[in-house]
C-alpha cells in the first residue's frame, strides 16, 4: 500500500514541482518505488522536468474514461514512473473519480507523490482527494506565506491531519535585510509543522534537480526525504 502525498502551494512560483521531482528522485535513490502524478490540468510540467514530454501518449484522464489500461498511461523517467494529467478539464474529473483512479496504483508503489496545481480551487481539491499526507511548499515572502496558510486550512477542513511545511528558496541575506521572513515567522504565520528548509541554489537549472550531489539544496532534499520516511533527523540548518 502506497503512501500518498500531495505536494501543494497556495501560490505559484515557489518551486513546488521541482520539490516534487527532487523528493521523488531521492526516495527512488533509496530503492523505493515511486509514482509522480501531475495534477495541474492544462499546465502540466512534470513531464518537462523529467525530460519525457515526447513520450507522453496517454494521461490519467484516459484511465478515468477507460481509453487505456492503467499501466499503459505510465511513462518511466529514470527510476520514477510518471502519470501525467489531461490538457483540458472534463466533467468526469471529480474528487471521487480521481481518487478511484489513483487507488488503482496503490498496490504498485511505495510512494505516490501528487503535484497539485497552484491555488486552492477545483484542481487543488482533485489533487488532494486521494492523499493521506500533504507537503505545502512556500518561499519566505509574505504573499506566499499567506497563501500557504490558506492551503493548509483548506486541507485541514477536508480532514487531513498530517500536513508539513517546506520553506523553499531560502536566502539568509534577504532575511537579514528584511526582504524575507525568518523561519520562525514563516512557521508561526502558516501554523504548519516544518519538515525542511531548502536554500536558494543558483546551481539548480530547470529540469536538473537532484543531479549534483554537492549542492546544498541536494542535501536539504535528502534530509526531507528521510523525514518523510520518519527518520529522526534534527531540523538544523546546514547551509
Amino acid at each position: 500500500m502506497a503512501e500518498k502525498i500531495v505536494i501543494a502551494s497556495g501560490k505559484g512560483g515557489v518551486g513546488k514541482t521541482s520539490c516534487c521531482v527532487a523528493i521523488g528522485k531521492e526516495l527512488a535513490r533509496r530503492e523505493h518505488s515511486v509514482l509522480l502524478v501531475d495534477g495541474d490540468i492544462g499546465l502540466r510540467s512534470l513531464d518537462v522536468l523529467l525530460g519525457v514530454s515526447e513520450r507522453i501518449v496517454y494521461d490519467w484522464g484516459d484511465v478515468i474514461k477507460g481509453n487505456c489500461m492503467k499501466d499503459t498511461a505510465l511513462v518511466n523517467a529514470g527510476g520514477i514512473d510518471l502519470l501525467t494529467c489531461p490538457l483540458h478539464f472534463d466533467e468526469t474529473y471529480t474528487p471521487e473519480s480521481v481518487k478511484e483512479m489513483i487507488m488503482l496504483f496503490d498496490g504498485d508503489y511505495d510512494y505516490i507523490l501528487i503535484d497539485a496545481p497552484a491555488g486552492i480551487d477545483t484542481g487543488f481539491e482533485l489533487a488532494s482527494s486521494a492523499a493521506d499526507r500533504a507537503l505545502i511548499v512556500s518561499t519566505a515572502d509574505r504573499v506566499c506565506v499567506r497563501s500557504a496558510s490558506r492551503a493548509g486550512e483548506k486541507l485541514e477542513q477536508a480532514g487531513m491531519r498530517d500536513i508539513r511545511l517546506i520553506i523553499n528558496r531560502f536566502r539568509r541575506k534577504s532575511v537579514a535585510s528584511r526582504k524575507l521572513l525568518n523561519i520562525d515567522k514563516v512557521i508561526d504565520e502558516t501554523m504548519l509543522q516544518l519538515i525542511g528548509v531548502v536554500p536558494e541554489d543558483e546551481n539548480i537549472t530547470f529540469g536538473k534537480v537532484m543531479e549534483r550531489k554537492s549542492q546544498p539544496s541536494y542535501d536539504a532534499f535528502v534530509r526531507i526525504a528521510g523525514r518523510i520516511k520518519k527518520e529522526q533527523i534534527p531540523l538544523t540548518l546546514k547551509f
